[in-house]
């Protein structure tokens, strides 16, 4: 429950629920106090607001539910918070959080996993604490990402399916999944996302233009695109799923049928977005300039296509005769 207290002319607030700490503030008129307690009992009823000595774990909790759950990467992001909720550092108190702790977290964390990935991590820390201090009224002194080093980034992958990697990869996969082989067909027809694939739905779907339309990308804007006969092929052959959904693959799903499939293949180092890699580093082969590939790849920064594309050497050799 709220109590008030007038102390010189400004109204003070103190709100007390069992299990939390009193949360307090002061306000120059009762009205905005009053309008303030009441806001903030309903937030701890309903598990939204956390005092300013929850732990960073309970922090995540809050964001996970108010802020990445909203987002295009919230099943990706949410794996990332989980793991940062097992880490040691999901039990310090906030208020205590210093610089060191982050650069002891990210220390440990290069040790197993790539520079690349611990600047995702650290990145999404930051982000954490940004979202507490403007939007829940953290009061920190500043935000502790911000003031350790971070790690250079990864070399850009530049992995390719070589020799019979592809059909070994499709004879690997189950069978008891009827979406699996034309999936990952289509993948590399199209050099679609993993996320655009999945969602995409028939009614998105032209076969009479050749095209599919993505209303929802990575990117917030919308794209059309093309179809090879290859890739037309493999849409007809399909069977239609009572969800709308082309491939009615979860996420999961799709992540475990990759995983079994490269090692009963024995392909090593081969992640599924080095499909889109692949795709689009086919279709510079075919002769398409870069505006065309990116109006394809859905690409706003024609810099970015220089990660994807991955020309043979052989195959630049003939050109040149």
């Amino acid at each position: 429950m709220a109590s008030f207290t007038k102390v010189k002319g400004s109204i003070h607030v103190r709100v007390r629920r069992r299990g939390h700490k009193a949360i307090c503030r002061s306000f120059n008129y009762k009205a905005d106090a009053v309008k303030w307690a009441s806001e903030t009992e309903r937030s701890i009823q309903l598990g939204a607001l956390f005092d300013q000595d929850s732990t960073f774990g309970e922090l995540l909790d809050r964001y996970a539910v108010q802020v990445s759950s909203k987002k295009k990467s919230a099943p990706n992001e949410a794996m990332r918070i989980g793991k940062l909720k097992r880490s040691w550092l999901s039990g310090v108190y906030v208020s205590k959080i210093q610089a060191s702790h982050i650069s002891q977290f990210r220390d440990e964390l290069l040790k197993r996993v790539s520079p690349s990935t611990c600047l995702r991590d650290l990145a999404l820390l930051s982000h954490v604490f940004t979202i507490a201090m403007k939007e829940w009224n953290y009061n920190l002194p500043s935000n502790p990402v911000t003031k350790i080093r971070k790690p250079s980034p990864s070399k850009p992958r530049n992995r390719r399916l070589e020799d019979n990697e592809l059909n070994q990869l499709l004879a690997a996969l189950s069978p008891a999944n009827i979406w699996a082989v034309p999936l990952v067909q289509f993948a590399v027809e199209t050099a679609m996302r993993r996320g655009e694939l999945l969602a995409l739905r028939w009614e998105h779907v032209h076969m009479d233009k050749r095209y599919v339309h993505l209303p929802d990308t990575k990117n917030g804007t919308s794209r059309n695109v093309p179809l090879s006969a290859t890739a037309l092929a493999i849409l007809q052959s399909l069977p239609r799923d009572i969800s709308g959904r082309v491939f009615p693959v979860h996420f999961e799903a799709l992540k475990s049928l990759w995983q079994r499939a490269t090692k009963r293949a024995g392909i090593a180092d081969l992640n599924f977005h080095d499909l889109r890699h692949e795709a689009t580093t086919r279709l510079f082969e075919k002769g398409l300039n870069v505006m065309e590939v990116a109006s394809i790849t859905g690409h706003r920064d024609l810099k970015m296509l220089r990660r994807y594309t991955h020309l043979r050497a052989e195959d630049l050799a003939k050109k040149l005769g």
